[in-house]
């Protein structure tokens, strides 16, 4: 709904296509410029909730033919869409924040990780700016933590090892614990802030290509922007 209280364009539209949500154009829009999902690609949607972009990622994959898969998780229990999407979708309801990396990457396909991370994970909004944009920003880095683990903190300004200790020896695998593939792609929402650009400092060694987008479909008065990680590199 638009601030005024009348069905915007994207509204109407995700109502009509039968998609969940407005918010199924925002991905729509990433797929078309950067096709990051691919026939055969393992996806996994990170706050999958209501499900539009678990419906995006289903058809972007093509016909069943083509394989691929995709995996939401959510703190709230989804129901896998009825409309554009198939039995390759699945959902979990968990804090995924609080899953060891070995207990995600098991929902991958033989284990071996995710080829396309998505994070559309968004805090309970308090209305203060400042703190909204630290929450999303905790949040953007538990979510890049989880793609590509002790590669992370390679970087010497930010900590985002999580307090439960899952980056260890014991969680080997790609990106020493992280549940993206090799020339995988990574996805994240972000409240803007003077603080964003850390994630470009971050991200930029880590993946051949690393660039910021905000959709047409955010409202106007949104703040939301997200930052399109591209080709994950391993230097070890």
């Amino acid at each position: 709904m638009s601030g005024a209280g009348a069905p915007d364009f994207f509204y109407r539209e995700a109502q009509r296509l039968g998609y969940l949500a407005r918010s199924a154009f925002k991905l729509l829009q990433i797929q078309k410029q950067y096709k990051l999902i691919k026939p055969g690609s393992s996806v996994l949607d990170l706050g999958c909730a209501p499900g539009a972009w678990l419906q995006v990622a289903c058809q972007s994959l093509g016909p069943l033919k083509n394989g691929g898969s995709v995996v939401g998780i959510d703190i709230k229990k989804v129901k896998v869409p009825s409309l554009h999407c198939d039995a390759r979708v699945q959902t979990v309801s968990a804090d995924v924040m609080n899953m060891p990396k070995k207990q995600v990457r098991a929902l991958s396909p033989q284990q071996k990780g995710f080829s396309v991370i998505l994070s559309d994970m968004c805090p309970s909004v308090s209305g203060i700016p400042v703190k909204d944009a630290a929450l999303s920003a905790e949040l953007g880095m538990q979510a890049l933590d989880l793609a590509v683990g002790q590669a992370s903190s390679a970087h010497p300004a930010e900590d985002i090892h999580r307090e439960d200790g899952q980056l260890d020896g014991s969680d080997s695998g790609p990106a020493d614990g992280g549940v993206l593939q090799q020339g995988g792609h990574l996805v994240i929402k972000l409240l803007e802030s003077e603080d964003v650009q850390e994630f470009s400092k971050i991200c930029k060694p880590l993946f051949r290509k690393a660039s910021w987008l905000r959709p047409k479909a955010t409202k106007s008065s949104s703040r939301e922007i997200y930052l399109i990680c591209q080709g994950l590199k391993y230097s070890r």
